[in-house]
């Protein structure tokens, strides 16, 4: 017994198709068992909605009057890469405002970074542009100043370039201080526990070993439509798994891209993370087509099933040890408390899992009225354990 990605096409164009967000499956699956499950239903949803470092925008701003070939540039005092083109710029989530004071009075604040004004080109507000040029023959104007918004520009694309990390550490603190890391505020002596998935709902966590998800996957981004384009930087499948091939280390990743002019600030927010830096959380769902027994059976994962490495990030992590203390379920992270070295500690998301079931179901949504079909991948990601027969 299988399908097609055509077939269930058709279906949905029909408005016949079955579709059922991962939290939803679970219960189907064990209910008729996944032979059954996997005839009846023919689309999964999934949902993740965090704090992503390696995001941002390319945008085209259109030519000045003389034209100029940008050499430097800042919006809202943001410096953008541009390095690309005469008027083209790359927005880094992670950048920060000219004059920030960064971690000189410590732990720095980081209010306004390239995810802050990302989020506020999507709401619509105004920038303020400056931008210098040492000037050409072709390319005159040696400095440009205006106010734009996001409807001003030419083009821009939402482009991350490591996206929906498949498994994440939980980040504790061994040491005897406080420490603030890209997981948040770490108190001392195993004070708490930061973990960051939406476990059960997590787009790569329901499809594992990559059978479903690949380049030209269609997929929700940031409010609006977008793709799968490469895989992420960090894509990792080399890890050990647990049963139906969930990875117990972080693992995969995906590049994404997308219409920021289509997105919404619901699910494309500015993150300030304190003593770290600024980042985009962004908001991503993953239709998983039914083609088979296997495909539903994985999608069905349950958060008692999915295991997280518990790593410390006082001085394994920063020292690159490897050194993993111990693993845990997102079961137990969900409960609001894990047990490590005999210490009950309190664990905290820094993921938001409402935010994560919204966005599986607006896609459920999207694909029941026909507004969404699924797309053909072109190639599936790369992965050890699929490719390998490891499982």
């Amino acid at each position: 017994m299988g399908k097609t990605i055509a077939e269930i096409n058709e279906r949905i164009k029909r408005g016949e198709a079955v579709v059922v967000t991962a939290e939803e499956v679970i219960d189907i699956v064990e209910e008729k068992g996944a032979e059954e499950a996997a005839r009846q239903v023919d689309v999964v949803t999934t949902g993740t909605f965090g704090p992503m470092c390696s995001s941002g925008a390319f945008i085209n701003l259109g030519h000045a009057q003389p034209r100029m070939k940008i050499h430097r540039a800042w919006l809202n005092e943001v410096p953008v890469f541009c390095g690309i083109a005469a008027v083209d710029i790359y927005i880094g989530a992670t950048e920060m405002a000219e004059h920030d004071p960064l971690n000189e009075v410590f732990p720095g604040e980081f209010r306004y970074g390239g995810g802050h004004l990302i989020e506020d080109l999507v709401a619509g507000k105004s920038v303020r542009l400056r931008a210098t040029s040492y000037g050409t023959d072709c390319y005159p104007n040696r400095s440009w100043e205006r106010d734009l918004t996001l409807a001003d520009t030419k083009e821009a694309w939402l482009f991350n370039p490591r996206n929906a990390y498949q498994n994440y550490n939980v980040a504790v603190n061994l040491s005897d201080k406080v420490i603030y890391t890209y997981m948040g505020v770490l108190r001392p002596n195993l004070g708490n526990a930061n973990y960051c998935s939406a476990g059960q709902l997590s787009p790569l966590l329901n499809d594992p070993l990559f059978r479903t998800v690949g380049i030209g996957t269609r997929i929700f981004l940031g409010g609006g439509t977008g793709y799968v384009a490469w895989y992420g930087t960090q894509h990792n499948t080399e890890v050990p798994r647990g049963p139906g091939g969930a990875p117990k280390r972080p693992a995969g990743t995906i590049s994404v891209i997308g219409d920021l002019k289509g997105m919404s600030t619901r699910y494309l927010t500015g993150y300030s993370i304190l003593g770290y830096g600024a980042s985009l959380a962004v908001g991503i769902g993953i239709p998983i087509p039914v083609l088979d027994e296997e495909v539903i059976r994985a999608a069905a994962v349950r958060d008692q099933d999915l295991v997280a490495p518990v790593v410390d990030y006082s001085t394994d992590y920063p020292q690159g040890t490897g050194k993993v203390l111990g693993e845990v379920t997102y079961a137990q992270l969900k409960s609001g408390s894990i047990t490590l070295e005999g210490k009950e500690i309190p664990t905290a998301p820094l993921s938001s899992y409402s935010r994560a079931r919204e966005i599986a179901e607006t896609l459920k949504g999207w694909i029941k009225q026909g507004r969404f079909l699924l797309s053909e991948p072109v190639e599936l990601l790369p992965c050890a354990a699929r490719e390998e027969g490891v499982v």
